[in-house]
């Protein structure tokens, strides 16, 4: 949806878990050391300041990043992410993209999709001296599908739609089984917002079915004065095992207890 920016969101607390996961996965690339095509169908501007006046509308950055505590008071599972992400200094809050850039190596191949005007301008300007980079002002469901991993390239793919309404669950429902045929061995990330209502749980429970992997959620004490419709979010991991999953357990269950505390 062309109405959405991310800016406003930024660093809640569906981001802490999203991007605390990302984190995780991503350190297990950056370990490898391999060869990757990393891929985003809905990248956004990447790079989030926490003290402007899109973040300052509605605060929710607050309740989430802001509301974490210093990275070596926080639990194990938490501390790379929290350190990442303090680093960088106040307000300062690194998006996927941003992630992506500076914790993958130089065998990496880093394709960003982004259609919105706004948000794709910022990325581009955000990073296009990265010789890495690849910035593409279009559907990234459709764009994505035209790329293909070279010889010896793992593969991994973020998926982190707006879920502004039904027809983007069905977009998803239908592209990821149409992208793991083409990618037999690509792995995907895929964040999946927790609805008070569990008008998502249809739909996760078939993305969570089309292979194996993990699925790693939180959920939160919903205050009287919060207008969202989330109570938590999830990230389901397709074709990822090992070292990432461990860690995406690890963080969803810390998270989920300092939630509901």
């Amino acid at each position: 949806m062309l109405s959405y920016q991310h800016g406003f969101h930024a660093g809640n607390q569906a981001d802490v878990l999203k991007h605390a996961v990302l984190h995780a996965v991503l350190q297990t690339e950056a370990e490898a050391d391999r060869a990757l095509l990393y891929v985003e169908t809905h990248a956004a501007r990447g790079f989030y300041d926490l003290n402007s006046a899109q973040a300052a509308k509605t605060g929710e950055a607050k309740r989430g990043v802001l509301a974490m505590p210093k990275a070596d008071r926080a639990a194990k599972a938490l501390q790379p992410w929290l350190k990442h992400v303090q680093s960088k200094g106040p307000g300062s809050y690194p998006g996927s993209p941003a992630l992506a850039t500076q914790m993958l190596g130089p065998k990496a191949r880093i394709n960003l999709f982004e259609l919105h005007p706004t948000e794709h301008k910022e990325l581009s300007q955000a990073l296009h001296k990265d010789p890495r980079v690849q910035i593409r002002k279009e559907d990234g469901y459709r764009g994505a599908l035209r790329l293909q991993p070279r010889r010896g390239e793992h593969m991994l793919v973020m998926l982190d739609p707006s879920y502004e309404t039904d027809a983007d669950m069905d977009a998803l429902a239908n592209w990821v089984p149409r992208a793991m045929r083409k990618w037999p061995k690509a792995q995907f990330l895929i964040w999946l917002p927790l609805f008070a209502d569990g008008r998502e749980e249809e739909f996760g429970a078939f993305l969570a079915s089309l292979d194996e992997g993990f699925v790693a959620g939180s959920r939160w004490a919903r205050q009287s004065d919060d207008p969202s419709a989330l109570e938590g979010s999830a990230m389901i991991g397709l074709r990822i095992g090992g070292a990432g999953a461990k860690k995406a357990f690890a963080i969803a269950a810390e998270l989920d207890k300092l939630w509901r505390a």
